[in-house]
């Protein structure tokens, strides 16, 4: 008898071809019986709460535990669930997928542009393999990384992902965990990174069987969405490594590119040490230098927080990026006048959208009138924009309206090619929403498939009261569990073919394209950016490019978001006009010119004047060449 140490890991990890090493953490347990293929196999303690089994398992093999006697439960740390969250677990051997992709390498997310995409509603089939079929028109849009909505396992058939109760596995009617290897691959095929979004702050309502096998959760503490994750309590050292090993699975064996953390201002960590996210940045760290591959983390948070994305060096996370909503929230008052809920914290929204280009952030210290408090702190000058991503769309900002409904039905389609170059021309990080790029009009709601009549109403009416301070919304909520919800949700690619559709891709382009091309646009500099509000409804910006000597050409932009023209004196040339025809406009009649509802971006020297503009009042309604 050997007397070397049993292993102590979570879940299934095959040892060759046919055996399999299974391992456990259930502190509470008296006894562990594997069921594997059907034979029942007691596992060994292997102390402090770890037990351990090697069995006869290869790639697919069923397998569940059973703890004290009591029926079978799935793994805790499944990397397969074939038949759902309550049903057994399978292996799964990495191995067995075939990366054709081997070398590919990720470009930095910062200064990229990211895409957010739902697997279940990207596509009418709802598939990875389905939206494989649409990377390339990715690619020649001029994205960089593809961000995936939450994939882990969940119960139920539909559900934006965030209610995962199996945070190593992959949900099985998108593909499993073989159609999510086969998707990166794909990706990394045509030049595209992958960002997978993992929520590590709270588990869903139903499928969560964690505290049947040990104190997964904090048995005191409460947040909005159940029992808190039990980071820094007694026992909390096998959760944390719980929690990093299914981080670093994707990382690592499905060569996911990097992972956007769900409201990491959720996770009650204050008790130790470092901080979980720091721990995985130092994780991520090491597995990047090992794999010689570069890996990414971006931060979700409303804390407006820049310690976030600070080095490890000078007591910050270490993080690669974080979401930065303020952006979202000015340009979107700014084109739909929209003032209700927390929106309230952006009236006078173009002075606003100054202060986040020129500082970063709106709140990075001030009060807020709708949390009625101070709110963020400053973005230290050596931290770029890059590495704050923002958006015009995104999943929390269209479904979690009421109606779930987009810009492109709320606004006129000149103010959502103003909307779309404010956003370009930013010294952030761009993220675009599934089918923004062509002008998707179908909504993107709140969609679950829950079990359990009294769940699913307490998610009905819970929907409802969220919406309780937005005075102006006086329709019906949509039943996130209707299945004519989430059906309603899916793309309708018809609409990208279409005259207005091929007009907007076309804007998107020559806006991500501009940004590459452009040197004044392509760094996150926010010493080199002079913004201001010069009437009103018009912001004037000027960004300078890094390391040139004089003369050098700058970027003058000017958004003119009035129902005049106006006149820019400018020895600059256009570089692009959201009124151009191409696009859908009535066309920019000459270089001095900002047409009503436009942005003109000018190629200006570094010597040319900056002057105030003037009305136009001779100018008609130009219809000038494209």
């Amino acid at each position: 008898m050997s007397d070397l140490p049993l292993p102590r890991h979570h879940g299934a990890r095959p040892i060759d071809d046919t055996v399999t090493s299974f391992g456990l953490w259930a502190p509470a347990a008296e006894e562990v019986v594997l069921v594997v293929a059907g034979e029942e196999r007691p596992m060994a303690d292997a102390g402090d709460g770890w037990w351990h089994a090697s069995a006869v398992a290869a790639h697919g093999t069923r397998y569940a535990y059973r703890l004290d006697g009591d029926d079978p439960l799935p793994d805790p740390a499944a990397r397969w669930l074939p038949d759902g969250v309550h049903s057994p677990s399978a292996v799964v051997d990495p191995r067995t997928w075939a990366f054709e992709a081997d070398r590919f390498r990720a470009t930095p997310v910062t200064g990229g542009v990211i895409y957010e995409l739902h697997i279940g509603t990207f596509t009418t089939e709802g598939t990875f393999a389905a939206a494989t079929e649409h990377l390339e028109d990715l690619v020649d849009l001029g994205v960089t990384h593809v961000e995936v909505m939450p994939v882990n396992g969940f119960d139920g058939a539909h559900n934006w992902g965030y209610d995962g109760v199996a945070w190593w596995a992959v949900h099985q009617a998108y593909g499993g965990p073989d159609g999510l290897a086969a998707f990166v691959d794909a990706c990394h095929r045509v030049g595209l990174a992958v960002i997978l979004d993992v929520v590590h702050n709270h588990l869903g309502p139903s499928g969560n069987y964690l505290p049947r096998f040990g104190p997964y959760l904090q048995s005191d503490a409460e947040s909005t969405w159940g029992r808190v994750i039990n980071l820094d309590g007694p026992q909390s050292g096998p959760v944390r490594e719980f929690v990093l090993g299914s981080a670093l699975a994707f990382l690592r064996d499905h060569r996911i590119d990097g992972l956007r953390l769900d409201a990491v201002h959720a996770l009650d960590d204050r008790g130790s040490a470092t901080h979980l996210l720091a721990e995985l940045a130092d994780a991520v760290t090491d597995l990047s230098e090992r794999t010689g591959r570069p890996l990414h983390l971006i931060a979700e948070t409303d804390r407006n927080d820049p310690s976030w994305i600070r080095p490890r060096s000078v007591g910050g996370m270490g993080l690669d990026a974080q979401w930065a909503d303020d952006v979202h929230h000015t340009i979107h008052v700014a084109v739909t006048g929209e003032t209700d809920g927390y929106y309230v914290d952006y009236v006078d929204p173009l002075a606003k959208l100054v202060r986040a280009w020129t500082n970063g952030l709106v709140h990075d210290g001030v009060h807020s009138t709708f949390r009625d408090r101070v709110v963020g702190a400053p973005v230290p000058d050596d931290v770029s924009s890059r590495r704050l991503v923002a958006c015009i769309q995104n999943h929390d900002q269209v479904g979690n309206r009421a109606a779930g409904d987009r810009l492109t039905t709320l606004v006129d389609a000149d103010m959502v090619r103003v909307a779309a170059a404010l956003l370009c021309v930013s010294p952030h990080t761009p993220m675009l929403f599934q089918g923004e790029e062509y002008g998707e009009t179908k909504p993107f709601a709140f969609f679950s498939d829950m079990p359990g009549e009294e769940l699913r109403q307490a998610i009905r009416d819970g929907r409802r009261r969220e919406f309780e301070y937005f005075s102006s919304w006086q329709g019906e909520v949509p039943d996130p569990l209707a299945m004519e919800t989430f059906l309603g949700s899916t793309l309708d690619r018809s609409a990208a073919t279409s005259v207005d559709g091929r007009q907007r891709r076309t804007l998107w382009q020559d806006l991500l394209a501009l940004r590459r091309t452009e040197p004044a646009l392509s760094a996150g500099r926010r010493d080199l950016l002079d913004a201001e509000v010069v009437a009103d409804g018009v912001v004037r910006m000027r960004r300078r490019p890094p390391g040139h000597e004089m003369p050098a050409w700058e970027v003058e932009v000017w958004g003119n978001l009035t129902d005049s023209p106006i006149d820019v004196p400018s020895a600059g040339r256009v570089l692009l006009s959201t009124a151009d025809v191409r696009y859908g406009g009535p066309g920019q009649p000459d270089d001095h010119v900002v047409p009503p509802r436009s942005v003109v971006v000018l190629g200006v020297p570094t010597t040319a004047p900056s002057v105030l503009p003037t009305p136009a009042s001779t100018h008609s309604s130009p219809t000038g060449a494209p």
